[in-house]
Parts: structure tokens; sequence; C-alpha cells
């Protein structure tokens, strides 16, 4: 008898433990998505009024570069700033090719 309650203690701590680990990398996913709406929105209204053409993958690693930017430094301003001056070397150096 004592074994089995001890074998549905760990049951139920496991599937609490597991719970808890869906819970915190839904919660992440979320919020890169969201961030990422956002980034990607800003990215193309900056692309079309410096009259660069749009690009998605451009787009895409640009917000990749801020969002890791930003977990690291929790700075939007710090962020937007090192992630903006790589794509525009990026962009002058494909344009040199």
């Amino acid at each position: 008898m004592k074994a089995s309650k001890y074998k549905f203690f760990i049951f139920v701590n496991l599937i609490i433990l597991f719970n808890s680990f869906s819970s915190y990398y839904l919660a992440q996913t979320k919020q890169n998505s969201i961030i990422k709406l956002f980034c990607l929105q800003s990215v193309k209204e900056e692309m079309i009024n410096a009259e660069i053409v749009y690009s998605e993958e451009i787009a895409n690693e640009t917000c990749d570069c801020y969002y890791e930017e930003f977990k690291e430094t929790a700075s939007h301003q710090d962020a937007k700033t090192k992630c903006k001056l790589e794509t525009k070397e990026n962009l002058n150096h494909n344009r040199k090719i």
C-alpha cells in the first residue's frame, strides 16, 4: 500500500512539474510572437519610409536580433539601435557585392 501511495505522489509531482514548464515556455512563445509582430510592422514601416524595398527575410533577421538583444539587455532602445545598425551594415555590404 505504501509503495502505491509513493508512486502516486511521484506521478502527481511530475505532472505539476511538467505543467509548470509548459506554462513557462508557452508564455515565452506568446511574448516572443507579440514582440515580433510589433517589430515586423515597425521594420516594414521604416523600410518603406526610407524608400528601401521591403524584404521579409531582412525584417525577420532584424526582429530576431532585436528579441535576443532585448532579452539580454532589457532595454528597448539599446536593442533597437544595435539591430538597426547591424541591418544597415548588412544592407550596405550586400549592395557593394
